[in-house]
């Protein structure tokens, strides 16, 4: 393909004082109105699961705040793949799995590499218990000491180094 480059400065010459020219005009002098986002804007989503992306945070009963990023799995199919066979994870990233009514849990780690905290959520968004450092590969169950409304997963030993327990707040 041959590309005539005059033609195309001349394009630009024309082009970009317009699109300029445009992007000042408003409605209102001195107006910095920006474009709403769309309701239809796609959610961000994770590149190797595909599931949604969301900021969660977690508020210490001192009121130390972490944020995270992680993911949603929502439906029961991912669910049932969590993280399995992930190798690695960014030390505020995880994955949130919300339940539709309240339940007794119960997770492993089945073709899990990575070591993982588990936090079970109650249902007003406060942790019930966690299973710190959990065993890649292992099959042993790790319960819930009550009915719990999610269950958040982060790297292993990440809860201990931020100083998360027990009775902290989470949001998503």
């Amino acid at each position: 393909m041959i590309i005539d480059l005059s033609a195309l400065r001349k394009l630009a010459c024309w082009t970009v004082p317009a699109v300029m020219a445009l992007a000042a005009c408003s409605t209102q002098a001195g107006s910095t109105a920006t474009a709403a986002p769309t309701e239809d804007a796609a959610p961000a989503v994770h590149p190797q699961s595909g599931l949604e992306l969301v900021p969660l945070t977690i508020t210490t009963q001192d009121g130390a705040e972490h944020s995270f990023t992680v993911e949603v799995a929502a439906t029961r199919d991912d669910q049932r793949q969590g993280l399995m066979f992930r190798t690695s994870m960014g030390a505020d990233e995880g994955m949130i799995f919300p339940f539709p009514q309240p339940r007794m849990a119960s997770f492993w780690m089945r073709n899990t590499v990575i070591p993982l905290d588990i936090i079970f959520i109650d249902p007003d968004g406060r942790i019930l218990n966690i299973a710190e450092n959990t065993v890649p590969y292992s099959e042993e169950s790790v319960r819930s000491v009550g009915p719990a409304g999610a269950v958040l997963e982060l790297n292993g030993g990440r809860t201990a180094e931020l100083g998360i327990t027990a009775g902290d707040l989470v949001e998503w």
